[in-house]
């Protein structure tokens, strides 16, 4: 290769081709030379002639050599920026689109979000293994096809390596022996021989069959699939369970596209679970489920509240009427071909053999997030032919996330995205309001605090007061719901505002009307507990104003999101955070999550 290369002048882009080949912003000229294949001193010359431009800017390293980078990072051409790190497994996306980020969130884990300014905020992406055993694709190429559709390039290392582990999720196999028991069948001798049988003790494996097939004990399903799980195996499940007796239902409300997909791709997997933001339909989607599996059906529910509205649900939006529902719970408990029992009871000992002795052909885990607590996940190993689990966000603050779709099964109906762009789900504007001291006596007791004091006085900062105002003002049409972490702070809002404050300590009943009130619009603004983060019914809220519980986890941010995302139009989601105090890191890592599954997130500084 001569000195003097031919061909055209290095571009911009040809600048961004070496940054992603090499993975770091910074290159010297002989790393651009190396990647665009040309000589060092026309790179140098090129590199000389885009610093000239205003386009690169020089940093001197060690030993007097002089390096390169953009002159603006967030420029990026003024578009969507895709930088890949195969061998981190990492994806760094600048000003991406809806689109990107509704795919990058079936197969990657959204780790982090920087920038402040809108418009200019980048996505940190990992992919984790767990998070392509979850990947809700038929088959390998479609995983890989919707990875080629964002990333910028393909990348054999990357590549090999989610075969890899797509491959290891499909070395375990459960399955019904004609005989009628259950059968562990392995890909390889070893695998039985130097895993199953080493992990797995005699009260879960009651007999060898063959060097690659076990006899597995059938009440010890659920803890088999745990162990090989933990130990880098999830299990496919394909075993042949009762359905139960037979109900004729049939829905009476009209499925979206989408929420017809849903049912299409459960039905042929019969297991999964409907991920999609509040308001989409997934209760509508599991009453279709219902009907298509005709089977009797348990629906495990975390409150009793939530249990009424399944049972109203149901009689409203299918064929069912009261007397094929039953409720199974601190309340009453009967067992119908349709019942609604909470975690709780499911889960207690003297009542399990009552649901152990049913056979179900369907149970639906509505909130299915609490599936990995202590108390609620006994009630994952009812054993069903079919099992469904429904959630805003699958989230959970101990990242035990995984640990569901091991019980439950994959997650189906992602792209938020998809929705929003549809029309069929109003997506939020969601802005974080960063608040400062005007209480000089408020600001001193912070100082002087620490920790969970310090929390809990930013969290409770009275100029939130003010600002809570404000932003009612500013939206005077919209019904707002404003959520609170402490029953103090609740209180105080409640009476500035004179407005009702529900609670835990709110009598049943008076919760329900004051609930019904602001359903039908007699009651425009409500201030509420953590009891209003999920299940609770409380559609068309316009406005929901985030005072405190920004320590909260990242699915009570989405929960709180969802109150807003109802196909009613415009709605705004404002997030209160005290400024120069830990919430504002709070307030960024709970959004974070809804960022990956597309809503836009802007942030503000309130003025002192």
């Amino acid at each position: 290769m001569t000195d003097d290369t031919d061909g055209d002048p290095l571009s911009l882009d040809d600048f961004y081709a070496a940054v992603d080949a090499e993975e770091r912003p910074v290159l010297t000229a002989g790393q651009v030379a190396r990647r665009l294949d040309r000589s060092e001193s026309a790179a140098q010359r090129d590199l000389e002639a885009l610093a000239e431009a205003g386009d690169l800017e020089t940093v001197r390293l060690e030993g007097e050599s002089v390096a390169w980078y953009p002159t603006d990072i967030r420029d990026l051409a003024g578009r969507e920026r895709v930088i890949v790190f195969p061998t981190r497994r990492e994806v760094v996306v600048d000003q991406p689109t809806q689109y990107t980020r509704a795919q990058l969130s079936q197969f990657a884990h959204l780790v982090d979000s920087t920038g402040t300014d809108p418009g200019t905020r980048g996505y940190l992406y990992r992919i984790r293994q767990e998070d392509i055993w979850a990947a809700p694709f038929d088959d390998l190429d479609d995983l890989l096809g919707s990875m080629r559709s964002v990333l910028p390039r393909r990348s054999p290392h990357l590549e090999e390596w989610v075969e890899s582990q797509w491959n290891r999720a499909h070395q375990f196999t459960l399955r019904t022996h004609e005989d009628g028991y259950t059968v562990l069948e392995a890909a390889t001798e070893e695998l039985m021989g130097n895993v199953a049988r080493q992990k797995l003790d005699d009260d879960q494996l009651r007999a060898p069959m063959s060097d690659t097939e076990s006899w597995v004990n059938s009440d010890e399903v659920a803890s088999v699939k745990r162990t090989l799980y933990e130990a880098g195996y999830p299990v496919v499940d394909e075993r042949d369970l009762d359905t139960g007796d037979p109900i004729e239902v049939d829905l009476t409300a009209t499925l979206r596209e989408y929420q017809q997909s849903w049912v299409d791709t459960f039905l042929d997997q019969q297991a999964g679970v409907y991920v999609g933001p509040p308001g989409s339909g997934k209760t509508i989607a599991a009453i279709a489920t219902i009907a298509a599996v005709g089977g009797e059906t348990l629906i495990l529910v975390p409150s009793r509240e939530l249990a009424a509205q399944w049972r109203e649900a149901l009689t409203s939006e299918s064929t069912l009427v009261d007397e094929q529902i039953g409720e199974y719970h601190g309340g009453q408990k009967n067992i119908r071909p349709v019942t609604i029992a909470t975690y709780q009871t499911a889960g207690m000992d003297r009542h399990r053999q009552l649901f152990d002795s049913r056979k179900w052909g369907l149970i639906v885990y509505d909130e299915v997030h609490h599936i990995p607590s202590e108390v609620f996940r006994r009630s994952a190993d009812l054993q069903t032919s079919h099992r469904l689990g429904l959630s805003a966000s699958p989230v959970r603050s101990d990242d035990k996330e995984s640990e569901i779709f091991t019980l439950i099964g994959p997650p189906i109906g992602t792209d938020w995205a998809a929705l929003f762009d549809a029309g069929f789900v109003a997506e939020p504007e969601v802005e974080i309001r960063y608040v400062p001291w005007r209480d000089e006596m408020a600001r001193n007791e912070y100082t002087s605090a620490d920790g969970r004091e310090r929390y809990q006085l930013a969290a409770m900062n009275p100029a939130k007061i003010a600002e809570i105002r404000y932003l009612c003002e500013t939206h005077p049409d919209s019904k707002a719901l404003i959520f609170v972490d402490y029953l103090d702070q609740g209180t105080e809002i409640a009476e500035a505002l004179d407005v009702p404050f529900i609670s835990g300590e709110t009598r049943h009943h008076e919760r329900q009307r004051q609930f019904e009130a602001f359903r039908n619009g007699e009651l425009r603004t409500m201030v509420v507990s953590r009891i209003a983060d999920e299940g609770i019914d409380l559609p068309n809220a316009e406005l929901a104003i985030v005072a405190s519980g920004l320590g909260g986890s990242r699915r009570q941010g989405t929960q709180r999101a969802g109150r807003t995302m109802r196909p009613v139009g415009s709605a705004v989601m404002y997030v209160l955070a005290t400024r120069g105090t830990r919430e504002e890191d709070f307030a960024q890592k709970q959004m974070r999550h809804l960022a990956g599954k597309g809503v836009r997130i802007r942030e503000t500084t309130v003025s002192e």
